[in-house]
């Protein structure tokens, strides 16, 4: 089993800035795709950003290229989602998953979620 807990969120103006955290425990996680999807009030839930875990390869949604960075910290087993330029339709929950196969992207298979934390964007 993984325990993923999600933190960071927050109210921020247009333009602004956040740092979401999803620290991972339990099993090793070395070998895991590590990810952030989010949902928007009454819209379904989307991939956001990606990266495996092993090598450090990342992927992004386009609607977030160019502003949001993705990273991990492997000493202390967190991953981290460094956002910038937050526009108010980056407004949602944001939700860490891990793939135990290694999958990033749109396909992940989200074998365990973080709880979520919300991202608030005013105009």
């Amino acid at each position: 089993q993984v325990q993923l807990v999600d933190s960071g969120g927050g109210l921020v103006q247009a333009g602004g800035s956040l740092r979401l955290s999803c620290a991972a425990s339990g099993r090793s996680i070395s070998t895991y795709g590590m990810g952030w999807f989010r949902q928007a009030p009454g819209k379904e839930r989307e991939f956001v950003a990606g990266i495996r875990w092993s090598s450090g390869v990342t992927i992004y949604a386009d609607s977030v290229k160019g502003r949001f960075s993705i990273s991990r910290d492997n000493a202390k087993n967190t991953v981290y989602l460094q956002m910038n330029s937050l526009k108010p339709e980056d407004t949602a929950i944001y939700y860490c998953a891990a793939d135990r196969r290694g999958v990033i992207g749109a396909t992940m298979a989200g074998d365990y979620w973080g709880k979520g934390t919300l991202v608030t964007v005013s105009a």
